[in-house]
């Protein structure tokens, strides 16, 4: 018996696709080849969508350390290239664009000089497993996931919080099964945050001392693979996408399903961002196809660090 009635379901539309002289033709990287279920060259791996402030969508390919800037009409720029393997990506208030890289760390670029530089490689004198996503909290502080390639067998994934002059990083948590995209919740009480190979998601305090900090089991998918990029609208309501199921769901605060986004590309969804100009589109990254797709949504997503 189901807990709540069917959400109600609409189908995404496409935006743009990657265009043909920017899919990548040469050598596997290492990415490609070590993946788990690789199957050798492809021509992107799309994630970490962003808005700037001119209405830009920023977003990274992981395997070939690319940057894209995708302008309004949908016109796809390559703003930087890198040794590197960028996933998340975030954009602080005076402009500047944070990368979560799964090689080099923590990481940070202008965007009119477009130089990649280290910001934060090597939290408490140790190295980063591998990072995933990251979010700005009010303060400027930046929360990250620090997966690795933790699963339910091995649940070793991190979770950290960098201080707003980068200065130090505090483990949150470190005992999750692949924690990968993040979000402060509505009250900015709590960090919530999806853990794919556990198929959940998890919600915990953010202040008070670590010991005490309690985790909770907030939303369970089923189906194997399950969440990736997290994003909340004004009235606390959580999308989230489910990896290789072709979805995007909403729910309340609460944890009650709400509505169900169907891709019109692939199974490969990757991560989401708020964006036009009343931030009522929802837009959708499809990895498979280098697809960007959009679904008009009832409530405005909230505003980022990087707006407010």
């Amino acid at each position: 018996m189901s807990l709540y009635a069917p959400p109600r379901e609409v189908n995404a539309e496409l935006f743009t696709v990657l265009p043909p002289e920017l899919r990548w033709r040469g050598e596997p990287s290492f990415w490609e080849r070590t993946r788990p279920g690789g199957a050798g060259a492809i021509h992107s791996f799309l994630e970490g969508p962003a808005f700037d402030r001119e209405g830009h969508l920023w977003c990274t390919d992981i395997p070939h350390g690319r940057l894209f800037r995708i302008d309004p009409a949908g016109r796809w720029t390559l703003a930087a290239q890198y040794e590197g393997e960028p996933n998340g990506l975030k954009i602080h208030r005076d402009g500047r664009i944070f990368l979560a890289d799964r090689e080099h760390g923590l990481l940070v670029m202008d965007p009119v000089e477009r130089v990649v530089r280290p910001y934060v490689t090597r939290p408490n004198a140790e190295r980063f497993r591998g990072l995933n996503d990251l979010f700005f909290g009010p303060d400027g502080s930046l929360y990250l996931t620090d997966p690795g390639r933790s699963h339910l067998g091995d649940p070793t994934g991190r979770v950290y919080r960098v201080q707003p002059d980068g200065g130090s990083a505090e483990l949150l948590i470190g005992h999750a099964p692949t924690p990968n995209g993040l979000v402060l919740d509505h009250e900015q009480r709590n960090l919530v945050v999806g853990m794919t190979r556990g198929n959940a998601v998890w919600r915990f305090p953010v202040s008070g001392d670590a010991a005490e900090r309690q985790v909770e089991l907030f939303i369970q998918l089923s189906g194997g693979l399950g969440p990736d990029g997290l994003a909340l609208d004004e009235a606390g309501n959580l999308a989230v996408v489910h990896a290789r199921n072709g979805t995007v769901w909403l729910f309340s605060p609460e944890g009650e399903p709400r509505l169900r986004i169907r891709s019109c590309s692939g199974k490969a969804v990757t991560n989401i961002a708020y964006g036009g100009p009343d931030r009522r589109d929802l837009f959708i990254l499809e990895a498979s196809s280098g697809s960007v797709m959009r679904a008009r949504m009832e409530v405005p997503g909230r505003a980022l660090y990087s707006h407010t």
